[in-house]
């Protein structure tokens, strides 16, 4: 692997720099092997986040998993969150491979798993969120101008369905429940939409679980050990 300096020119990076770099980590157990990934600040898309953003980007995520679906020495994935949201196509790019992968996976909300956070949340196999975690859930919007056109607004009532697909085909919430948090005026003073906190996101149906790092960790090896069975 390499990356490139001040000066643009590319320097080698070795294995342990670069996993430390992409905010990964591997845990070895007697339960299992268990690649940990940190999707953090913003997601970034095509085009970059300011300078001093904290970003997660899809570039890096997407070649990771990939790796660990097809290696033989990860034998699951652990997801944390605390993001933003960000860029919509590629928070939904990593969604869906992560919704796509076969070996167990699991993901637990810490600060925040907010706007395209959400449908990152619920990719995973089984997820969690911890008390004071919260989630915001509103309609699709984009930052700039905008051509005031009736194609514009179809556009984004297109992209909004793709989002409401996913997490309910992957969640346990209903689409009724989901789309009335989405639209929801009565509790943001300047926004429309809805945030719900660690038990009300278990309560709605939109996360598995409420608890921290140990139960995710547990529910993790659980189903790596059912996954080696078959």
């Amino acid at each position: 692997m390499k990356k490139e300096d001040k000066n643009g020119q590319a320097q080698p990076v070795e294995d342990g720099q670069q996993l430390t770099e992409l905010g990964t980590s591997t845990v070895k157990s007697g339960g299992g092997t268990i690649q940990a990934l940190t999707i953090i600040g913003q997601i970034e898309g095509h085009q970059e986040a300011p300078e001093g953003a904290k970003t997660t980007k899809y570039e890096h995520v997407l070649p990771l998993l990939t790796a660990v679906e097809e290696s033989d020495e990860v034998d699951g994935l652990l997801i944390l969150l605390n993001t933003m949201g960000g860029d919509i196509e590629a928070g939904l790019a990593i969604a869906e491979m992560i919704a796509g992968m076969s070996k167990p996976t699991v993901s637990l909300v810490l600060g925040g798993g907010h706007s395209i956070g959400v449908p990152l949340a619920v990719s995973a196999k089984e997820s969690f969120i911890v008390p004071s975690g919260a989630m915001t859930i509103h309609p699709v919007r984009l930052n700039g101008m905008v051509i005031g056109v009736s194609q514009t607004f179809h556009y984004f009532q297109r992209v909004q369905e793709r989002i409401l697909d996913f997490v309910t085909q992957n969640s346990a919430i209903s689409r009724e429940r989901l789309e009335g948090l989405m639209l929801n005026t009565q509790e943001m003073a300047a926004d429309m939409g809805s945030i719900v906190y660690g038990r009300e996101a278990v309560e709605l149906g939109l996360i598995d679980h409420l608890g921290g790092l140990s139960d995710a960790m547990a529910c993790l090896r659980k189903r790596i050990k059912k996954h080696k069975k078959k």
